[in-house]
């Protein structure tokens, strides 16, 4: 038994780091964050080169600006790392978290991947830091609130509303049928993306939006972010990426939460 033991535990190590690379990677894929996760990849390999070939100056070095840097990441990165600790239980409860910003976030998911399995082009624009409000006025001011049927009804293609864009501003559809710039460099495009694919990757390079396209050719969702076009992406993954950059504030709810209201009830 001992000797399978010798056999099994670096295997289970080995699955334990994989799946917490996978995890940190999909919930910074996509953002500006990711440069920096790799930088910490590269950090942690150079690290064990040091010490696998003792190098006692350069690992003391090493260490002193690893504990530097982990107090930097912390820093920096306390709304991502809030959020990705909000997936797991705490003190062996169960909670979730009940949010608006996660109603949005299921209704816009479900409502994109609903109009791709139609194959019915869309082009949705999701206001950041960078105000959308000039191309929003371009269009048909709606400021209606989000909501599945209102956006499915946009980009049906029997509405006067579906060519173009809308564009989304805390949860609320601004305005519709508006015209986003053309990228220039059309490098990134291929023969089966069009118009949409080239206006979503221009305002990408004006701006700090992120931009969702349905391919009505493909059925295939793609999303434009600073000046980036990523293709064929899953329904988790799209959650993940639009989670990690608009980090909307946690609100927790514990399961076994007392609640006062209710036991006045009884």
């Amino acid at each position: 038994m001992i000797a399978y033991l010798h056999i099994i535990t670096p295997i289970i190590e080995i699955l334990i780091i994989a799946i917490a690379i996978n995890y940190l990677l999909s919930f910074f894929w996509n953002t500006k964050s990711i440069d920096l996760i790799w930088g910490v990849f590269a950090f942690i390999f150079l690290f064990a080169i040091v010490t696998y070939f003792n190098l006692p100056v350069l690992h003391k070095i090493m260490i002193q600006l690893g504990s530097a840097a982990i107090i930097t990441f912390v820093i920096l990165f306390q709304p991502e790392l809030r959020m990705a600790l909000s997936k797991f239980s705490l003190k062996g409860k169960r909670y979730k978290e009940i949010t608006e910003f996660d109603k949005f976030l299921d209704h816009l998911a479900n409502s994109t991947y609903r109009l791709a399995e139609k194959r019915i082009g869309a082009l949705i624009s999701l206001e950041n830091e960078d105000s959308l409000e000039e191309y929003a006025k371009k269009g048909v001011i709606l400021n209606g609130n989000f909501s599945s049927e209102l956006l499915e009804t946009i980009f049906a293609t029997t509405t006067p509303l579906h060519d173009g864009a809308i564009i989304v501003r805390d949860q609320t559809i601004l305005s519709a049928a508006c015209i986003l710039p053309l990228a220039e460099d059309s490098t990134q495009l291929t023969k089966s993306m069009g118009t949409r694919h080239r206006a979503a990757l221009g305002l990408s390079n004006l701006t700090d939006a992120l931009i969702i396209v349905i391919s009505e050719e493909t059925g295939k969702v793609s999303i434009a972010r600073d000046g980036i076009m990523t293709r064929g992406i899953k329904i988790d993954r799209y959650k993940g990426i639009i989670r990690s950059i608009f980090n909307p504030p946690n609100k927790i709810s514990f399961q076994n939460k007392f609640n006062l209201k209710e036991w006045l009830k009884r």
